[in-house]
């Protein structure tokens, strides 16, 4: 069992590297290009609480809905760690990951309307996502108090930081340069593959276990 600093450090690795803001705020300012500044902000505020309650939902009722569907937490390990880790392999190639972003068909609409564009595609999938509620339901896992409070603070400070990306991060990826922000988007990529990677062992070793 990790002690609290570690696991608050690994924990907010985690979704800093899922959610990965560098990447995120491009998309972010593409999608409200025409929008003006109060409407901007009000989807950045409404994308980030939508994602905040849909993760913390599932941090909170994660054991509810794995025995309402029968599901077993070593099966969710390793198919989210499967996911996670096809995530990180795209971004470590440089490409984004379909599962964590929409395509073009499914952006054209949502310009139409402030809050479209925030529920979707902004908060879901690309904020709150397949590979955001796997990480966030790993963390979350252990099914203590003090695990689903602490995760669900850690994405609370991790929305914060990109709403503030979100609102002040386009000059500073300007000043990074597309460079910067490919190499910065691809350790992300290593960082989820990792995580991924680690779920998949320890769903293996539960598997073991259950099956003992």
């Amino acid at each position: 069992m990790d002690n609290l600093p570690v696991l608050l450090i690994k924990t907010f690795c985690g979704f800093f590297a899922i959610m990965n803001p560098f990447a995120n705020t491009p998309i972010y300012v593409g999608l409200v290009g025409n929008f003006d500044e109060p409407q901007k902000r009000a989807v950045a505020r409404r994308s980030v609480l939508t994602a905040f309650v849909v993760v913390a939902v599932f941090c909170v009722a994660g054991k509810l809905i794995f025995e309402l569907f029968g599901l077993t937490l070593p099966a969710f390990r390793i198919t989210g760690g499967i996911l996670l880790f096809w995530v990180g392999f795209e971004l470590l190639q440089g490409r984004f990951s379909k599962v964590q972003t929409p395509s073009a068909e499914d952006r054209a609409p949502s310009r139409d309307s402030v809050i479209r564009v925030a529920l979707t595609p902004l908060a879901i999938p690309i904020l709150a996502g397949p590979g955001t509620l796997a990480t966030a339901m790993n963390f979350a896992s252990g099914g203590s108090l003090s695990a689903v409070a602490t995760t669900v603070a850690i994405f609370g400070v991790m929305c914060l930081i990109t709403y503030l990306f979100f609102v002040y991060g386009r000059e500073f990826i300007d000043f990074l340069g597309a460079g910067v922000v490919k190499i910065i988007s691809q350790l992300m990529g290593l960082i989820v593959a990792v995580i991924g990677t680690e779920m998949v062992i320890l769903g293996v070793q539960g598997a073991f276990e259950i099956v003992k």
